[in-house]
């Protein structure tokens, strides 16, 4: 799996990271989707960064905080303005 070690422990840095992937600044290509998960093997949190056919582009560890409360701020995208 691709998720890098850094864990995401606010709602703000969630919202820091999602402006990251909407403006193009981690480089990453092909991103059609968001998505908070959990993994299969130990059912920890993250966020997904998904390509098309929904592969795993990127991940990043979330606290369990941000992840029961941060599925308004993934769907909705970033509220920072540009």
């Amino acid at each position: 799996m691709n998720i890098d070690n850094q864990v995401i422990e606010t709602l703000e840095e969630l919202e820091a990271f999602l402006h990251l992937i909407e403006s193009g600044a981690l480089g990453l290509d092909g991103v059609t989707g968001v998505a908070l998960a959990t993994s299969n093997s130990d059912g920890r949190p993250f966020v997904a960064v998904l390509g098309d056919k929904h592969q795993l582009l990127l991940g990043r560890w979330v606290s369990q905080h941000v992840y029961d409360n941060g599925k308004e701020i993934v769907r909705n995208g970033s509220q920072r303005k540009h």
